[in-house]
């Protein structure tokens, strides 16, 4: 651990080293039935370190981390951080294909699973595979023969390290590569984004700020580890002293559970999972606790968000967007969500985000162009993809002659400013539909559906059409018994100009995900392409 300053508590410089910031008697984690306070959970992940340090594992080795949210995998995660490697969390959905591209890419030395697990990992693994051994959780041997090119070692066996330091773990400073994580892949196969140890630190400490995050939170984990925001609820907790509880829910029905059994204070999910969570019934024990909820990973429909305000009144709402290649970029203020539902708000501390046209010059305000960010939660690149990190990071627009040049991250995403300078999301340049000549943004269209109120879910998406260029196609679940295909046409007709109007309303009975709860735009469009739907 690096020393304290003039009295006060120690500046973690390693992902790991965020445990110190709490109080060693107080709550760390829990998952179900078992809680480790800080003191507890530091003592497993040095004893741990350790032992991934004997069997080879040196600073900037990569360690793919494929497993459920439970103890281990926290503990492991930053025992990873802490030996000096470098962490590379998979979605624990994602299968064979997806999970043999990650390894490969990366080339890890060790994979941590679980017993359940271990036959995926296994049909994954490429015959002269960089991995050397893998770890599995749980407390059977898998039930098939053990691979001949990798050896296996039980979880306990990892565990019963001993709590002294790593040899070469004071190494590692806050520009070290601390983890990789794969992007959705929406435009091909994911890329690995470089994140340091700097990059999630600043990242923690920033997002916990404009959160107020304190120590008797109690932070409920339910989105992916491998996903930005679900890695910044356990960083965001701890560097607060705060309680993490982990959950890898099934049902809408099981959050409103959780938040009531442990008297859940922060709760943060992406637009699918709120849409299912605002048609709960949330009686007061579970509800009244919530100090704040937050959104991430797309708009909040309004109707949505008027709900969950009815739900937990007393709660702050913070409407959130971030890109994966900045951790975190910019957050609503909650005092400004009803009079600016639809906004992202502002850069978060320690970032600057400037809107540009292409040649890089600054938009005038309600100027659509692409949002840059700059500052402490700029990623380092893609791994082992060079001409990918070219494109999409750059130098700062208008940074002069800076010797040498800052490189922001140029997100892709078209937004504006208002005179007032808030943000406000339009959509993905690659999602944008192109329609008798104009450009149209998909979240404009599905938030006219949600408005009717006959809608469930919804999302807009266009396909190739000889004389449009692209034609409108919604996709959505039917809500009420008066909703049908004709009637929301008929109410989309009142709000939207023609060309926006859907050429083709598809139903389904439930719209795909992504690993990361998403709307899955990329299933959908295969989907459509497979149905051949009329225009």
């Amino acid at each position: 651990m690096p020393e304290a300053v003039g009295g006060r508590a120690p500046v973690p410089v390693r992902l790991d080293q965020l445990l110190g910031c709490g109080d060693p008697d107080r709550p760390a984690v829990t998952f179900m039935a078992e809680t480790l306070t800080y003191a507890q959970l530091s003592d497993r992940v040095a004893r741990t370190a350790n032992r991934l340090h004997a069997r080879g594992v040196r600073r900037g080795d990569r360690v793919v981390l494929y497993a459920e949210k439970r103890i281990e995998t926290v503990v492991a995660l930053l025992a990873i951080a802490a030996a000096g490697a470098v962490l590379v969390p998979v979605n624990p959905l994602l299968r064979t294909r997806q999970l043999g591209h990650v390894v490969e890419h990366c080339a890890p030395r060790a994979v941590i699973t679980t017993t359940r697990k271990w036959e995926t990992v296994r049909q994954a693994l490429a015959p002269d595979t960089s991995v050397e051994f893998a770890v599995l959780i749980g407390a059977a041997r898998p039930g098939s023969a053990a691979d001949e090119r990798v050896k296996l070692l039980p979880w306990d066996e990892l565990a019963a390290g001993e709590p002294s330091p790593v040899p070469d773990g004071a190494a590692v400073i806050d520009r070290d590569v601390a983890a990789i994580m794969y992007t959705s892949g929406s435009t091909g196969r994911p890329k690995g984004v470089v994140l340091s140890h700097r990059n999630l630190l600043a990242g923690a400490a920033s997002v916990a700020g404009y959160l107020g995050h304190r120590p008797d939170d109690v932070v409920l984990a339910l989105l992916p580890l491998s996903f930005d925001a679900g890695l910044s609820q356990l960083t965001t907790a701890f560097i607060a002293g705060a309680h993490v509880v982990l959950a890898n829910y099934l049902l809408a029905a099981d959050v409103v559970r959780l938040c009531e059994r442990h008297q859940v204070t922060a709760l943060t999910c992406v637009p699918p999972l709120w849409l299912q969570l605002a048609a709960q019934d949330w009686p007061p024990a579970a509800a009244a606790p919530l100090r704040y909820f937050a959104n991430t990973g797309g708009r909040l429909p309004r109707a949505a968000l008027a709900r969950l305000r009815e739900i937990f009144p007393q709660a702050a709402p913070y409407l959130m967007y971030g890109l994966t290649e900045a951790f975190r970029s910019s957050y609503l203020d909650p005092a400004e969500a009803r009079r600016r539902p639809d906004s992202i708000g502002k850069a978060i501390p320690n970032a600057e985000l400037l809107v540009v046209r292409p040649d890089g010059s600054p938009c005038d305000p309600g100027e659509h162009g692409e949002l840059v960010h700059r500052g402490a939660l700029v990623a380092l690149g893609y791994w082992c993809d060079p001409e990918a990190t070219a494109e999409r990071f750059r130098p700062v627009p208008g940074a002069g002659g800076a010797t040498p040049p800052e490189l922001a991250v140029w997100s892709g995403d078209t937004v504006y400013r208002d005179e007032d300078g808030f943000l406000y999301f339009v959509g993905r340049v690659d999602d944008m539909i192109k329609t008798s000549g104009y450009r149209v943004s998909p979240t404009e269209i599905e938030e006219a559906a949600y408005a009717t109120g006959l809608v469930g879910e919804a999302a807009a998406l266009g396909v190739p059409d000889e004389r449009l260029g692209q034609r409108v196609v919604l996709v959505v679940t039917l809500h009420g018994p008066d909703a049908s295909p004709a009637a929301l046409t008929r109410a989309l007709a009142e709000q939207l100009p023609a060309y926006m109007l859907p050429a083709h309303v598809e139903v389904l009975d439930r719209l795909p995900r992504s690993v990361n709860g998403k709307f899955d735009r990329v299933e959908l469009r295969r989907f459509l392409e497979r149905a051949a739907v009329p225009g």
